[in-house]
């Protein structure tokens, strides 16, 4: 089966997790077709001056690539910038966030997978 990028579901989460402004989620998948292995697998867009919020992740793990742009993203805790090419990797238990405090698009790859 082939999806074209004009098939993808695209979702607008305003303050997601508690985040400041709006964050584009668009789902290359249907949840339904990951199986009960993961739940999310899409690109997220965050424009300027726009985040997720700090929270946790309990019996799975978030898994994201960072395609364009830079920002901070906040693991356990610590401040860390990311920019294109990066991966960060927020385990069971673990808490992430994310921050787009630059003047550019910031899109990452997620991938939730399930424990």
């Amino acid at each position: 089966m082939i999806r074209h990028n004009d098939e993808f579901k695209v979702e607008i989460r305003e303050h997601m997790r508690g985040g400041a402004g709006q964050v584009v989620v668009t789902n290359f998948v249907d949840k339904e077709e990951l199986h009960n292995n993961a739940r999310l697998f899409g690109q997220i867009t965050l424009e300027p001056g726009c985040e997720i919020g700090v929270h946790e992740h309990n019996g799975e793990s978030e898994i994201f690539f960072f395609e364009e742009g830079s920002g901070i993203y906040i693991d356990n805790g610590t401040e860390v910038n990311v920019k294109a090419g990066d991966v960060a990797i927020c385990g069971p238990g673990e808490s992430h966030g994310v921050i787009n405090n630059t003047e550019s698009t910031l899109k990452f790859v997620a991938l939730i997978v399930l424990k």
